[in-house]
């Protein structure tokens, strides 16, 4: 399991979310190849980018209704959660520089 990235329930999600800081969350499940290619990408990424957000990561399977409540059909789907709300989010596996582009330029 990641050392930088804390993986949280649906109702952990919720309670950050309404908390509202700035929050990465990498929605996943175990049976996911390019969410277990992601996983190495994402750690890297979020020590690197430690301090600007919080980086969690929910399993759809096991949190099935939360991922239903933020559209999420395809994984891995990466949100970030800015003010209470869904700012954008980076759907599939993406090479590492490519996530940290995308991060840096949205946390």
């Amino acid at each position: 399991m990641s050392k930088n990235i804390k993986e949280i329930n649906g109702k952990e999600l919720k309670e950050k979310i309404a908390a509202g800081g700035k929050i990465v969350c990498d929605f996943w499940a175990s049976w996911c190849g390019p969410c277990r290619m992601l996983a190495p990408v994402m750690d890297e990424v979020a020590a690197e980018l430690e301090g600007r957000a919080e980086f969690v990561k929910v399993n759809v399977d096991e949190n099935s209704d939360v991922a239903a409540e933020f559209g999420i059909m395809s994984i891995p789907d990466v949100l970030v959660f800015e003010g209470g709300s869904v700012k954008t989010h980076s759907l599939g596996f993406v090479p590492k520089n490519a996530m940290q582009a995308f991060l840096e330029k949205n946390i």
